[in-house]
């Protein structure tokens, strides 16, 4: 089942991504470009649900 999801992304001053959603409570992703943050956002997001839903 696929789920459209707001996701929030903001360039830290480190220099990295960090995205977080205000949809699924505890969603937090870091990665070094945008890309790379919203890959790991997406296999973040799919985890937290699975385990809402268990």
């Amino acid at each position: 089942m696929e789920r459209i999801i707001n996701i929030k992304i903001k360039k830290l001053p480190e220099g990295v991504f960090l995205a977080t959603s205000d949809d699924i409570q505890g969603l937090v992703a870091q990665g070094r470009t945008v890309l790379e943050t919203l890959e790991i956002a997406r296999d973040v997001a799919k985890k937290l649900m699975e385990a809402q839903n268990k």
